[in-house]
């Protein structure tokens, strides 16, 4: 389950250092998640750190990219295999 931003965004720059994976960027309003390199942090943390350094707590899971940890720690491989 790839993890989405949204439009109660406050663009307040928390997120964006924080994801291992390099998967959040500024948008055209707001910042947005990559789903394709989005773990959330599975392979890196418990947790995805994105959504704990939140304060606006506007990252809920993407219903358009629901993947299980299996798979999520499947996409952690090929994206540190990668690097």
């Amino acid at each position: 389950m790839a993890l989405m931003i949204t439009d109660e965004c406050i663009n307040c720059d928390v997120c964006e250092p924080a994801c291992p994976n390099n998967a959040i960027s500024m948008g055209a309003e707001f910042y947005e998640i990559n789903p394709a390199k989005c773990t959330e942090c599975v392979g890196h943390f418990d947790e995805p750190q994105c959504v704990m350094l939140c304060p606006v707590a506007c990252i809920p899971v993407n219903p358009a990219h629901v993947e299980s940890r299996e798979t999520l720690l499947q996409k952690y491989e090929r994206l540190t295999s990668a690097a």
